[in-house]
Order: C-alpha cells, then structure tokens, then sequence
C-alpha cells in the first residue's frame, strides 16, 4: 500500500545506492517525499536505482564525498535548488573496516573515521543549518558498538561517536521541534554482509536471533520511514536497536 505520509517533504539520504540506503530512498519515495541521495563509488547501483523508480523526478542522485565539506554544502544546495528546501537528513554513508587493531594503519584509521565521524558530523551540522523546523535527523549506526567483534575496532568506535552527537544535537535542536534518533541494524542481508560471511555464519546468526532470520534492508527502511514521519514527533534522542531481539 503506497503511503503518502510524507508528502511535502524533502529527504536527503547519504550513502543512498547501498543495500540499506537504496531501500530507504524507495520507501521514502513510497510514502510520498521527495529524496536527494547520494553515492560515492556505487555510481551502477545509483543507476540502477533510479531506473527502478522508473526515473522518477521526485528522485535525484548525487556523487559526493561525504569527507569533503565543500561536497556536504554542495548535497543541500542541490536539494534546495531542485526541490525547495529540505525536512529530513538521513546520515547512512560509512566505511567499514575489519582491520584487528594490531594491523590497523594510520590510512585506514582515515578512511574510516573520515566518513563515518567527521562526514556524519558535518552532515549534521549542514542539515542543522539547512533543516526547517519539526525537521528530522536520523543517524544510521550499527549494534557493534554494544556488540563489539575482534576487527571492528574502527567501525564500532566511529559509530559510536555517531550515536554520542546524535543524543547531543537532539538535545540542541529541539527548540526547532526538530528530532535526532539513531537506528542501530544488526546484521543485514546486504551484499557486504554476504561477501565478508560464508553461508554457515550467516546461518548461525539467524539461529542466534530471536526472530528466527537475518534483517532485511526494508526492516530498517520500515523504522526510518516512521522516524521520518509527523507519527515520530515525540521520539528524539533514542537509539533504536533493530536487530530481530539479537541485542
């Protein structure tokens, strides 16, 4: 059933051509906004998803390097330019690292912590700026940081530095009526859950998980579309663990 709960509205989603943002660019469009997104090194998929939303002019896609700030100015500018304005921020571009801390590298240490700390921050302070009021920052972190594994030192501290200005701006914001929250995914069947996992782990997380199964990209589209809309006007500064009960 196609929604229209958010229609009038302008979302900017980062990282839009991956498996989680890709579903949450469609399900935003579905419930009727208009959505900015943006890529990186997934210029295919970026196509590939817009011809799936047979080019709609309600969508646009954007290469951006979310370390860079002149290109973080340049996402709302464009947003604004092509659609009026902008309501939501959804912050889902990140580098991921398995490096165990003995091998990481000052490089690596970079690449993570470029995009996921200083390209968040900065994407939130933009959306801050750029976001009309009852506006909506939704940060897309991950349950590593409450569930650290041994190579994801980078990962799981970059998120949780995600998770710590998410509580912090919502609290600086809301005189606007503006609300930050965090959704933390367990694991997710993305491709880059199935490349860096052979079958009989990803079998062995869905026994672990209560409800039985690995998440989809559309479980976690399903809470940003809520958090999104008018319904989620009372909820900020909370961290949504969406994990099917594995944390």
């Amino acid at each position: 059933m196609v929604m229209n709960n958010l229609k009038g509205k302008v979302a900017v989603v980062t990282g839009g051509s991956g498996g989680i943002g890709s579903a949450v660019v469609k399900k935003l469009v579905e419930n009727g906004a208009s959505v900015l997104f943006t890529y990186f090194h997934g210029e295919d998929r970026a196509h590939t998803l817009m011809a799936d939303l047979n080019n709609c002019p309600q969508v646009k896609a954007i290469s951006a390097d979310i370390s860079c700030l002149s290109d973080i100015k340049n996402i709302f500018e464009v947003a604004d330019n092509e659609f009026g304005g902008v309501d939501i921020l959804v912050n889902n571009a990140a580098q991921i690292s398995t490096n165990m801390i003995e091998d990481i590298t000052e490089t690596n240490y970079n690449d993570v912590m470029d995009i996921n700390v200083k390209g968040s921050l900065f994407c939130i302070q933009q959306a801050i700026k750029c976001l009309r009021n009852n506006g909506r920052i939704i940060n897309i972190s991950s349950i590593n940081t409450v569930l650290p594994e041994p190579g994801a030192a980078l990962y799981s501290a970059s998120k949780a530095a995600l998770e710590q200005f998410s509580c912090i701006a919502s609290k600086e914001v809301a005189s606007r009526g503006i609300t930050v929250n965090c959704i933390s995914p367990g694991p997710v069947n993305t491709d880059l859950l199935v490349k860096h996992n052979p079958q009989e782990v990803l079998e062995q997380i869905a026994e672990m998980t209560p409800l039985g199964r690995v998440g989809e990209p559309e479980d976690i589209a399903d809470i940003v579309a809520f958090l999104a809309s008018s319904d989620a006007r009372w909820v900020t500064g909370q961290n949504i663990r969406a994990s099917g009960g594995l944390i």
